[in-house]
């Protein structure tokens, strides 16, 4: 599927994976998949962010059972803490929001996603980013960092 993808003329001048490869064996498939087609990785943006504060920022979010607006007690709260702007409705935390879930997928994150890191540093492609600071800042310093980086 992702070959297929790749192979049509929109991708031609290059493409931006979110997602995959997660491990480094997805990421040498992605490179012999790659190299068949005539393509290859040029960048590997790396948002690195502390625990602390990526627990802070997942585990932030709470969604209206109403109409599905999302807030963030840091960066976008209700007016009213835990109830919806719109329609007064109780908010709720995901599952997926929770500490527990957050902290779990964190630890698989590093058991399974952390050497992808190490694989992409050998080779040159990572582009390592500091997420601890605002998303502006973030989505600056990646573009400026893509641009640096040679096809």
């Amino acid at each position: 599927m992702i070959q297929d993808r790749l192979s049509r003329p929109d991708c031609k001048s290059g493409a931006l994976l979110d997602g995959f490869p997660r491990t480094p064996n997805q990421a040498k498939a992605l490179d012999d998949m790659l190299d068949s087609i005539g393509g290859k990785v040029v960048a590997v943006p790396y948002i690195k962010v502390g625990e602390d504060e990526l627990i802070a920022r997942l585990t932030g979010r709470w969604t209206c059972p109403v109409c599905d607006r999302i807030y963030h007690i840091r960066f976008n709260p209700p007016k009213t803490p835990g109830i919806c702007d719109n329609d007064s409705a109780e908010l709720y935390q995901r599952e997926d929001d929770k500490i527990e879930t957050v902290t779990n997928r964190i630890q698989v994150y590093l058991n399974q996603t952390q050497p992808l890191i190490n694989y992409y540093q050998e080779k040159g492609h990572l582009l390592e980013i500091d997420g601890d600071q605002p998303i502006e800042a973030v989505s600056v310093d990646i573009l400026a960092a893509l641009k640096r980086m040679k096809p």
